[in-house]
């Protein structure tokens, strides 16, 4: 039995290929993604469990599950003996590089992880796709040779293990952080006494603040005086920033990613019927998006995230589900107009016709040919949405509205550290506003790099030469 499918096969499923053609390869990659899943299960299984109402004895019972990329594994608060070294650190390293050795295996296990999902379509690609070629494949290779957008793909990717791994990533947790620091204990070495001192975590928090004076600021790349290590220093409040930070960027992916989720879904399926039935329905489509983008979408949002603020919504992870329902609620129509153009550009192809007259149903023919052609401007203006969406959260919460807290938001931070801009406590505003000006780049860049790399016009019109080449060399 071979490997690769034969021309006879091409009509055949790929759950039917999978059964008949159980490769070597196909085993190997499952049994790669198998090894890379189990190090993190308990972190999936602790996600899980901590979002659904099962109480706290299924939590606790979670925390039990080892994980290897953790602050448990690779711990990196310590306190500093002298004549004795670090003790309590993972193999008795600094702070500084206990933290810096778990961040970097959890980049690399992230890059890995892409990797393998790439080799994953690789092999889907060459041994049990039913098509011997798409154009996603083209678009691929475009994008191989598209510095700007691989730019962007490097910063998104950044952002999402950022997001993903926030939890193990930051020096400390939320709970310790922020929430409920004065039930926490840390020890560390007392010149005074000569000797291992306790302190609760709030304590030392009010004791290493930043207010922008001497005396009275821990800068980034920086040790307290309890021997804890802050990469982006500390709040005015004495909490570690890069922890505020990871937090924050999981709760602006979830919130982007849902808002884009639900608007393109929205948008694509009203392209589609748009495109296909035309007319009095096109026409009806385009009223509702006129009057919906008539209104100002930022003035709404506010609007909106006050009025619903009381409501059960704003509940939902911290009033991230109400932020997301409202941005795509009122940003659809933008993503409509983008994809309704190429959808009515495929729609009156030969194709389409030939596949009506063979009596496919309505939505079979928009999903099979229409869709795959929509799908890449959808990726294009849904990757710079998101990068809105996300300055929009950051700028609802700098005034005060969207997250509600103790949950850490990136807006948030920059509204705290205004106030001390233009002193020594300058890292509390400009590293947060620096992170978002870069993530929004990012998928602009992103977005720009795929829009080149798709090229559906030129895709079309070549195919349309091609046939005219064909018909002619034929007559």
């Amino acid at each position: 039995m071979t490997d690769t499918p034969s021309p006879s096969d091409a009509n055949v499923t790929v759950r039917t290929r999978l059964d008949r053609i159980p490769t070597s390869a196909t085993r190997a990659w499952l049994v790669g993604a198998v090894l890379l899943i189990l190090p993190e299960v308990g972190a999936l299984i602790q996600f899980t469990l901590s979002a659904l109402p099962l109480g706290e004895t299924a939590v606790a019972v979670a925390d039990r599950i080892p994980v290897l990329l953790s602050r448990e594994t690779i711990p990196n608060q310590g306190t500093l003996v002298p004549g004795e070294g670090w003790q309590g650190t993972f193999l008795g390293l600094s702070p500084a590089r206990a933290w810096g050795l778990r961040v970097g295996l959890i980049y690399l296990y992230g890059a890995l992880c892409l990797y393998w999902i790439w080799r994953g379509y690789l092999l889907y690609r060459n041994r049990y796709r039913t098509a011997g070629w798409t154009p996603f494949d083209d678009v691929v290779s475009r994008f191989r040779g598209h510095r700007w957008g691989q730019f962007g793909l490097l910063v998104v990717l950044a952002f999402l293990i950022l997001a993903v791994f926030a939890p193990a990533l930051g020096p400390t947790t939320l709970e310790q952080n922020a929430i409920d620091p004065y039930s926490y204990e840390l020890d560390y070495y007392d010149e005074d006494t000569g000797d291992v001192e306790t302190i609760t975590v709030g304590a030392a928090n009010t004791d290493t603040t930043s207010q922008g004076i001497d005396g009275r600021n821990v800068g980034p790349l920086t040790y307290d005086q309890y021997d804890r290590f802050h990469p982006f220093g500390t709040l005015p409040s004495g909490q570690d920033l890069f922890t505020q930070v990871a937090l924050g960027a999981r709760v602006s992916l979830f919130i982007g990613l849902l808002a884009i989720t639900i608007s393109g879904v929205i948008a694509t399926s009203l392209a589609l019927i748009s495109a296909y039935y035309g007319g009095i329905v096109d026409l009806a489509i385009v009223l509702v998006s006129d009057a919906t983008q008539s209104l100002p979408q930022l003035l709404v949002v506010i609007l909106l995230s006050v009025v619903l603020s009381q409501t059960w919504l704003a509940g939902l992870y911290s009033g991230g589900v109400l932020l997301a329902l409202i941005f795509a609620l009122t940003g659809w129509p933008s993503l409509w107009r983008a994809v309704r153009g190429p959808a009515l550009q495929v729609s009156e192809r030969t194709w389409v016709d030939a596949a009506d007259s063979y009596g496919l149903a309505p939505r079979t023919t928009m999903r099979r040919h229409i869709l795959p052609y929509i799908v890449g401007y959808l990726m294009v203006y849904a990757s710079m949405s998101l990068g809105g969406i996300i300055i929009g959260v950051s700028g609802l919460s700098f005034l005060g509205l969207g997250i509600s807290p103790p949950t850490p938001e990136w807006g948030r931070l920059v509204d705290v550290g205004q106030p001390l801009l233009t002193t020594m406590s300058w890292h509390i505003a400009v590293l947060p506003g620096t992170l978002i000006v870069i993530v929004v780049t990012g998928f602009n860049a992103l977005g720009d790099g795929v829009r080149d790399a798709i090229d559906a016009e030129t895709d079309l019109s070549s195919e349309e030469e091609t046939s005219a080449a064909a018909s002619g060399a034929g007559g």
